[in-house]
């Protein structure tokens, strides 16, 4: 069983249509798989022009990787967006590209060496691997396929063995083990069977604190199946895009919070039967999940609208002490809500160790009871500073 060539096995016609297409335009330029985009030109002058000229996506997801940072690349194709990563994480960061089409591994880890002595450090690596299941080192795998070939069912049983083993033991990206994972135009190509898969490996290479950038294509009307069915529509980034309400809504589904809408393109890339697909980039965070516990703290919703609701269905006031656990509180003073709410901590604070479950599904306002004290007796009188001389205080 050879992995270097999927086209040579049997499967759905998206699948083998994506990997032909893109094998040619790792070799040649196509000018169709590619949306308008506006990059940073600092972090494009060391990079070769024959990766800059094979680019294919619809966004830029870089422009939300920290320095420091572990990003973790799906789909990485000619390495552009992973050798600008490189540059923004710095020495200290770390860049893996994933992608299962040889071609354009090639190209990307033809100029490592290069870049990364252009650059002046080497933290770059390259996997090969299907974005929907992280843990399977397609390298690995083929290196015992060399002593073990696949030539009938019982060896075929044997691989989904070899499979499993490959994932538990030496798993190709770890759980828990990324800042922020990136992708440009990659996610509409996975068949729609391996979606929620794809989506839930990406929460679970996350660290808690983590971030996912995607830009992608989608529609703003469902795509009929026979528009689905053409491998030349679907191979170009658009009959197998994803809904615009749904690609949010499967990020939430998967756990994330803070799904942020963070660029949608106003015009349509292109229209197909009077479906309009588009460019979009979201950020979605990992992080909500742990007990809840109580500690009398409470947030106050600064506005401007008069009402806001969470992801796990928490209704915020404006102007009003919302009872939160330990665990919101603090979440509510990070990114994306930074600057949203202001923090009403208790007078007294409350160990963890001493501190109870909290039922979050009250909904409750905090009373200044609460987080004072009931025993809180404090006045702070006027000081002789404030009186004039003839006795009047202000």
């Amino acid at each position: 069983m050879d992995l270097k060539s999927p086209t040579d096995h049997q499967g759905s016609t998206a699948e083998q249509s994506v990997y032909q297409r893109y094998t040619g335009a790792a070799q040649a330029v196509e000018a169709e798989l590619c949306c308008p985009v506006t990059y940073d030109p600092q972090y494009l002058q060391i990079l070769p022009e024959e990766i800059l000229e094979r680019d294919y996506g619809c966004g830029d997801p870089s422009a939300f990787v920290k320095p420091g940072d572990t990003v973790l690349d799906l789909g990485s194709g000619g390495g552009k967006i992973c050798y600008i990563a490189s540059q923004i994480v710095g020495e200290q960061g770390r860049v893996i590209g994933v992608d299962c089409n040889d071609e354009m591994l090639s190209l990307a880890r033809k100029y490592q060496q290069e870049v990364g002595d252009r650059i002046g450090y080497h933290n770059v690596e390259f996997h090969r691997g299907l974005i929907q299941d992280l843990k399977l080192d397609l390298d690995r795998l083929s290196e015992e396929l060399q002593q073990k070939p696949v030539s009938d069912h019982k060896s075929w049983l044997n691989l989904r063995n070899m499979e499993d083993r490959l994932r538990q033991e030496s798993p190709m990206i770890a759980d828990d083990s990324v800042d922020c994972v990136v992708s440009n135009c990659v996610l509409n190509l996975v068949r729609p069977a391996d979606r929620t898969q794809l989506i839930s490996e990406v929460f679970r290479v996350l660290k808690k604190g983590g971030r996912a950038a995607i830009s992608d294509i989608v529609c703003d009307e469902e795509v009929p199946q026979h528009l689905q069915d053409d491998p030349t529509l679907w191979s170009g980034c658009i009959s197998g895009a994803y809904r615009e309400d749904k690609f949010l809504q499967a990020f939430e589904d998967a756990g994330f919070h803070g799904i942020e809408l963070v660029k949608r393109e106003s015009e349509p890339w292109q229209t197909v039967q009077g479906i309009e697909f588009r460019s979009v980039t979201i950020v979605a965070w990992k992080g909500k999940q742990g007990p809840c516990l109580e500690r009398n703290q409470a947030v106050i919703y600064k506005g401007p609208f008069s009402h806001v609701k969470d992801d796990d269905g928490h209704i915020y006031n404006r102007g009003e002490r919302t009872a939160v656990c330990d665990k919101t509180f603090n979440l509510l003073q990070q990114p994306p809500y930074a600057g949203l709410f202001e923090p009403v901590p208790p007078y007294e604070d409350i160990p963890l160790e001493k501190a109870t479950e909290m039922d979050c599904r009250r909904n409750a306002v905090r009373h200044p009871h609460e987080t004072k004290g009931r025993n809180y007796q404090l006045t702070i009188a006027p000081t002789d500073d404030c009186c004039s001389p003839d006795g009047d205080c202000c």
